[in-house]
């Protein structure tokens, strides 16, 4: 034994322990948010996001306290992160980590600064800053663009009424019920293979999807030819075309006879949707005809493959079935309560008595509704 020593009773050794805890602790801390922002700027430096806006827009100002790039990129984080308004990015950016990164003091960021460089891209310009992200994501990531996914939608504003230099915000029929608002439209396509967005296209949101669909084919054939010839490497563009690579999916929403005879026109390889009302005799047709279509991958999922004419044309229609069925509702026992309430040593309450067929009188107005087009026990609740 070279040393021993006594350290004293439990009692001793947690005295001394309180008072080196007090002796080491700092007087003040600050407490910053630093995950999330890193993972989005670290993203967003893996794509080359603010090079190639700047590479495409120009240098900085000699006044701009960061390039048109850089302010793009951060409102995108900030998007992701905690949205907050152009003016109160600053009070955000304080409460980040952020600056020990990105070396981004928060002088800098006035809301003004993020306006100028939004005015600073042109339309033109965004298209081809979108082509360029879209070649780096397909070569990082190695996306599929063999299936991609197309819909049309709009977004509720707070754009002032009085407003006149956003055009595009126009009310309409709201999709988020907010009629009371200014609407924007998008139109976009993603990737089957994780939805990675490729193309998108905006448009005045007094205008419905359906009359956008043309517009957004014709994009889609375009943006695909240069995508895939210079994914390829195909520069002298003797790429296969888009109809013998690509298959858009679409849902019933942009169903029209001009929408499909455009898309016949088009040569393009698709997959819509029918809504029962067009074909009402498909629910009619005996479930014995239906098959299993992938028990490894949908799990009870049966279909039923047929023609119909759909929009002026004879095509081919899927009819498939999801495995889960409406669970029936459980009458309660309408004594129950009563039982529980007398076992508890509780009055029970009166029950009202139910109006009789002929007094005109209804019970309430949710009674009458929910009633009205539930699925039973014996109908599918997709139909």
């Amino acid at each position: 034994m070279v040393s021993e020593r006594y350290l004293g009773s439990a009692a001793d050794i947690g005295a001394l322990l309180d008072a080196r805890e007090a002796a080491v602790r700092p007087e003040r801390t600050r407490h910053l948010r630093f995950g999330d922002v890193a993972a989005v700027w670290g993203m967003l430096e893996r794509l080359g996001v603010v090079g190639t806006i700047d590479e495409v827009v120009g240098a900085r100002r000699a006044d701009a306290g960061a390039s048109v790039g850089t302010y793009l990129v951060l409102a995108a984080c900030n998007r992701l992160v905690a949205p907050r308004s152009k003016r109160a990015f600053a009070d955000w950016w304080k409460t980040t980590a952020a600056d020990r990164f990105t070396r981004i003091r928060a002088a800098a960021l006035d809301h003004r600064k993020f306006w100028e460089a939004m005015h600073a891209v042109t339309a033109e310009q965004l298209v081809t800053i979108e082509h360029r992200l879209v070649l780096g994501m397909i070569e990082v990531f190695g996306l599929d663009i063999s299936a991609l996914a197309l819909d049309m939608t709009n977004f509720a504003t707070y754009i002032d009424s009085t407003n006149d230099r956003a055009p595009i915000a126009q009310r309409g029929k709201a999709k988020q019920k907010r009629s009371d608002l200014r609407l924007v439209g998008l139109g976009l396509v993603v990737t089957r293979d994780g939805g990675v967005p490729l193309l998108s296209h905006t448009y005045p949101g007094n205008r419905p999807g359906v009359t956008q669909f043309a517009t957004m084919i014709d994009l889609l054939i375009r943006r695909y030819t240069a995508v895939a010839t210079a994914a390829s490497g195909d520069t002298a563009g003797r790429a296969a075309t888009p109809a013998a690579q690509m298959t858009v999916v679409f849902d019933a929403g942009q169903n029209s006879v001009a929408n499909f005879a455009h898309l016949a026109a088009t040569d393009l390889r698709f997959v819509g949707s029918v809504p029962p009302s067009d074909c009402p005799d498909l629910l009619a047709l005996p479930a014995t005809d239906r098959h299993l279509v992938d028990e490894q991958r949908f799990a009870g999922l049966t279909a039923l493959e047929t023609r119909r004419e759909v929009y002026g044309a004879d095509r081919r229609v899927v009819l498939t079935h999801p495995a889960h069925r409406a669970v029936p509702r459980v009458r309660p026992d309408p004594g129950q309560g009563q039982r529980e309430a007398l076992r508890a040593g509780r009055h029970p309450r009166p029950r009202p008595h139910p109006p009789s067929p002929g007094d005109g009188r209804s019970r309430n107005r949710k009674d009458r509704q929910g009633s009205v087009g539930r699925p039973g026990p014996e109908l599918p609740a997709h139909r």
